[in-house]
């Protein structure tokens, strides 16, 4: 069915009541507009304040208390009496309180009484240091050798005895800590020399004359000092002391000042023989060594983890090569093959080079590494001996002994095996030196007369311990007046005299 058809009337109509519904919506809309300008603006709301709480008194609850009177009880009755568990707790006396106990304790005089804790057993394991007095090494261990040959030698070094013309305490070689320190070769009295912390070079003759002592130990005697020279040759710690058999004048020292130079005896002149070309270089020596074979080649080794060689016949340049990032300690030259050198490395290892064939350019330039050992902790110094043996000290608490002794088969470039870089013989040693006491390190007998090679090394007990190639203890030096660690300790190129310096600056020595 076809949609209606509006009249004119009626679209007319429809069209006002359209008109008319969106004319009261906008009338609406802008009324409500209106409203929302003209009202004020929101105050922001203000928090009430909340009345503060009356504290409430907090009263001890009392019990109530009864007559025993009233209750019938017999004045001298047992029951009248109150039993200390039938008070209440909060009516019973507090503990007082533990004051804090304040400053450092001795566990010596904390211990809990009663046999059930008197032990310290279980904490023996954990005591580590020094133990001055200590011996290791004792008579009982001289008469159970069974080896006749190796029994005399021990007794005869164990009968080395500590020089009586002073006191340990009296022979004051230098004015600070002892670093350095030799004998002069020559073999008919003993002349030590020793370098200290600020650069000092003393000089002790124990031959000359020794003060008259009273007999009588209660007598009081003015003890005459000791005659000791002493020459400020440095500016910063002596490092090394060597005297070449082949030229007994001359005495040459190396230093953290970064310089090496060379006192000449007889004309009492300290020469320079090498230092950085600049002077506000720095390139502190921890060592240096010559050899019999190569005389007038000095070799060093610096704080920087470089090896140089120079020779002091010439005004020529050193050369040094770049053998590792961190210090090298101290190293050695093989006696009879100059050209192998062991060194001692902050980077815990031992690692022997040959001088003969060097490799690379530039800065990259460096000897042929042979072969190397790593130990647990960083390795102080490495000692070769006449024998082929290369003695370490490291901070593992050991000594250790490499054989060498095929070293002179080696050909240039020589790839010395896994196996036989591994220490041969390990020695427990407390190598714990702190910070006062210079470090530990095993010196060789360069050409000793009985014909047995041996080193001598420090002992933090306060004593010096003397071994062999194989590592056998030969003895264990002491006497009455040592009241620092000797730790720096040589033994004469030729006799049994060992000296040891100590971190104040006294010597000992025996002989």
């Amino acid at each position: 069915m076809p949609p209606e058809k509006l009249s004119a009337f009626e679209a007319r109509r429809r069209e006002n009541v359209a008109n008319n519904a969106k004319l009261l919506k906008d009338t609406a809309d802008l009324g409500a507009k209106m409203r929302r300008a003209a009202a004020p603006a929101p105050r922001p709301a203000v928090p009430r304040k909340r009345k503060a709480a009356e504290p409430i008194v907090r009263t001890r609850v009392m019990p109530v208390r009864q007559s025993a009177r009233l209750a019938g009880a017999n004045a001298e009755s047992k029951d009248t009496l109150v039993k200390l568990e039938d008070i209440p707790a909060e009516l019973k006396d507090r503990e007082p309180s533990r004051a804090r106990t304040n400053g450092d304790l001795q566990l010596a005089n904390l211990q809990v009484e009663g046999k059930r804790w008197s032990s310290t057993e279980a904490l023996a394991s954990f005591v580590q240091g020094a133990q001055p007095g200590l011996r290791t090494f004792t008579d009982d261990d001289i008469k159970e050798t069974t080896d006749e040959k190796l029994k005399a030698l021990r007794q005869d070094l164990n009968d080395l005895t500590l020089f009586g013309g002073w006191q340990p305490n009296d022979i004051k070689i230098t004015p600070d800590r002892v670093y350095a320190l030799t004998f002069h070769p020559m073999l008919d009295k003993p002349i030590i020399l020793a370098g200290d912390k600020k650069g000092t070079l003393g000089f002790f003759d124990a031959s000359q004359k020794t003060p008259d002592y009273p007999e009588d130990d209660d007598e009081d005697f003015d003890v005459p000092l000791p005659q000791i020279s002493a020459f400020e040759v440095h500016n910063r710690t002596i490092t090394s002391i060597k005297i070449p058999m082949f030229d007994q004048n001359s005495v040459i020292t190396s230093s953290y000042d970064s310089s090496i130079r060379c006192l000449d005896l007889a004309t009492q002149v300290s020469t320079q023989l090498w230092a950085p070309d600049a002077d506000e270089d720095e390139l502190g020596i921890s060592c240096i060594d010559i050899s019999p074979e190569a005389q007038d080649v000095v070799v060093f080794s610096t704080l920087q983890g470089s090896l140089g060689r120079v020779d002091r016949r010439t005004k020529a340049k050193a050369e040094i090569w770049q053998l590792t990032d961190n210090k090298i300690g101290g190293f050695s030259l093989n006696p009879l093959l100059p050209h192998l050198v062991a060194t001692a490395s902050l980077d815990r290892t031992l690692k022997i080079w040959d001088l003969r064939m060097v490799k690379g350019k530039g800065d990259l330039r460096h000897p042929s590494l042979l072969g190397e050992h790593q130990s647990r902790l960083s390795v102080s110094h490495a000692s070769w001996g006449r024998s082929g043996h290369i003695a370490t000290s490291s901070y593992d608490d050991t000594v250790k002994i490499y054989d060498m002794s095929e070293a002179a088969k080696w050909k240039p470039g020589h790839d010395i095996s896994d196996k036989q870089m591994k220490p041969g013989v390990k020695i427990p040693h407390n190598n714990q030196t702190g910070r006062w006491v210079s470090i530990l390190k095993p010196q060789w007998q360069t050409n000793s007369a009985d014909g047995v090679d041996k080193f001598v090394i420090g002992n933090m007990n306060r004593f010096v311990d003397v071994y062999d190639a194989e590592g056998k203890q030969l003895a264990q030096l002491d006497g009455d007046g040592i009241t620092a660690v000797p730790a720096v300790a040589e033994f004469h190129p030729v006799h049994n005299w060992v000296a040891g310096g100590s971190a104040s600056g006294k010597l000992c020595l025996w002989m």
